[in-house]
């Protein structure tokens, strides 16, 4: 079965025991700033605990699993990057770039992923790429239209083509591949932090596109959807990392909840705002700071979608 939902109706998240800076990963996140603030494992913790609550309260189903203790995993709260939940039963492990995001990977993860009713029927294994340094970071490199059945990915050291390809062809989704670029010409690292898909609208970081991609992507985009383009200052307030999640309401039915970080909210200018709360019913916006300044990703990041069949 293929899922017809642009909106996953569950999350998987993974409360980080050890959450730091990533030195293994700061090479190519532009987005981590190195710091000595005190009590930053306790206070991600407590930006945790705060965003799977607002997302509960707002109906969505979350199911959160406990990060181990040995060995520390600096980026545990990022499980996107290492597995996907497909809505035909399809688990997805990616290879990552980073030795010690390898570590991330856990089978006992999956219990939680079962408690909210995910049956795996069949796994798709990525992770041999590593031994080749080939890497696809899951939904940080590939963002999908599931609808279209079209997965957009920007190249960059964490993103190979190759192996972008062969989970396309495994999956059933179109390849729309582009380059993007910071102003100083760095590779964006991830997709994911340029590109958001809702069911009504698009998120793109427009002038960061490379030249030659621009206007393909951006006329893709609008089929179907409003194209909502900010720039390279609110991508970097992580407005383009954001998530649109099921809920449900026993009084008003089925809902779309559009998840951001208080740090997007402000990023954002206010018609653009204006107009992507306007495509959803509600908008969360939690404050994650620390896990922002010192993981180099935001709510989007946090969150794995269970699509159930």
């Amino acid at each position: 079965m293929q899922s017809t939902s642009q909106c996953a109706g569950a999350l998987l998240m993974v409360r980080p025991r050890a959450f730091a800076f990533n030195a293994q990963t700061a090479h190519s996140n532009r987005f981590q700033q190195r710091g000595s603030e005190p009590d930053v494992a306790a206070r991600a913790l407590a930006e945790f605990d705060g965003l799977a609550a607002a997302l509960r309260a707002e109906g969505v189903p979350v199911r959160v699993a406990e990060d181990s203790v040995e060995p520390a995993k600096p980026d545990a709260v990022f499980p996107n990057n290492w597995v996907s939940f497909h809505a035909d039963g399809t688990v997805v492990l990616y290879p990552m770039q980073a030795e010690n995001r390898r570590l991330e990977r856990r089978a006992d993860v999956f219990e939680a992923v079962a408690e909210l009713g995910f049956r795996p029927t069949r796994t798709v294994d990525l992770t041999s790429h590593e031994r080749a340094g080939r890497f696809l970071e899951g939904t940080g490199s590939l963002v999908l239209d599931h609808r279209a059945r079209v997965a957009y990915a920007c190249r960059s050291p964490r993103t190979d083509e190759a192996v972008a390809r062969e989970w396309g062809a495994a999956l059933g989704y179109e390849l729309e591949l582009f380059d993007a670029a910071d102003a100083a010409g760095a590779p964006i690292y991830h997709t994911n932090v340029l590109l958001s898909i809702g069911t009504r609208f698009a998120v793109l970081a427009t002038p960061t596109l490379a030249a030659g991609d621009r206007a393909r992507i951006v006329e893709r985009l609008r089929h179907g959807r409003e194209l909502i383009e900010i720039d390279e200052t609110e991508m970097r307030g992580f407005a383009g990392n954001v998530l649109e999640v099921g809920s449900w309401d026993e009084h008003l039915g089925d809902l779309h909840v559009l998840a951001m970080s208080r740090t997007a909210r402000r990023a954002l200018a206010p018609e653009k705002y204006a107009r992507l709360s306007a495509a959803v019913d509600t908008v969360l916006a939690a404050p994650v700071d620390v896990i922002e300044r010192h993981g180099g990703g935001s709510v989007r990041c946090m969150l794995a979608e269970v699509f159930l069949r």
